[in-house]
């Protein structure tokens, strides 16, 4: 068995607009964010989805209050689906931090974390997710490194080729994230 992962990124923020990277603060959905977020709320309110989990980033939660507002949906956040921590640059503009961010997915941030810590913490709530809901459908909503992780674990793409491939948005990806085994449990 497997669970079904409909991943989206929270919706535009006011720092998006920016061009500032939120990464660990909180930031706040633009005007333009919030009618997205009632879209998806639109789009996901009955695609058979068991539960929404989300980051617990501010923009993030402010997604999923806003799409499932006056729903029964249960709706958990998860700190292990927040942005990659980028330390000392949270909240820099987005061509500072690639100026004077690490040169390698390895390197952390000044008092941060890496991109592969990132990924890696967000792997770790993916196998646990598929663990927990296997044969349900359930909506996540996170940032760039919930997507790395979400190719990683579920499709075995390597870091490197996500991170430097060009991203384009849209409305959601489905993934199939299998179940361990009872062999491994």
């Amino acid at each position: 068995m497997a669970v079904t992962i409909i991943f989206e990124t929270h919706s535009l923020s006011e720092d998006n607009e920016l061009g500032r990277a939120t990464g660990w603060l909180d930031g706040k959905l633009s005007e333009r964010g919030r009618g997205l977020a009632r879209a998806l709320g639109d789009r996901r309110r009955n695609d058979g989805i068991a539960a929404v989990y989300v980051s617990d980033l501010g923009r993030a939660v402010e997604t999923a209050e806003i799409a499932f507002a006056g729903t029964e949906m249960p709706v958990f956040r998860e700190k292990r689906l927040r942005e990659c921590n980028y330390g000392l640059l949270n909240g820099e503009p987005r061509a500072q931090l690639d100026l004077r961010g690490p040169d390698s997915l390895d390197a952390r941030f000044p008092e941060g974390e890496s991109w592969r810590e990132a990924v890696r913490r967000v792997a770790g709530f993916l196998h646990e997710l598929a663990a927990e809901r296997d044969g349900d459908r359930v909506l996540v909503i996170g940032h760039m490194a919930t997507w790395y992780g979400l190719e990683g674990a579920a499709n075995g793409v390597d870091l490197e080729d996500v991170f430097y491939a060009p991203f384009e948005w849209r409305e959601g990806w489905e993934y199939v994230l299998a179940a361990p085994s009872a062999a491994r449990r």
